[in-house]
């Protein structure tokens, strides 16, 4: 079953309020690129539970979802 995983993310703010995720720092310290985000929406992690904005992201080519639960940012791991 997967879980929650909590990262930092720094993130990039418009002036219309959008976000924008540049990057992800694991909980070992290893920060990882934002290649794109192709798409955001309201949703909930149906691997480990929780909902919020979904961002779909590619990171070193794959395909992941990161998650926005105000006030704070997780992936789905293993």
């Amino acid at each position: 079953m997967a879980h929650k995983v909590y990262v930092e993310v720094d993130a990039r703010f418009d002036a219309t309020g959008g976000v924008t995720p540049l990057s992800i720092t694991w909980t070992d310290g290893r920060r990882f690129e934002i290649d794109r985000v192709m798409d955001v929406c309201r949703a909930a992690s149906l691997k480990a539970g929780g909902q919020g904005m979904r961002y779909r992201c590619r990171v070193l080519g794959k395909e992941t979802y990161l998650f926005f639960e105000d006030p704070r940012w997780f992936v789905e791991a293993k």
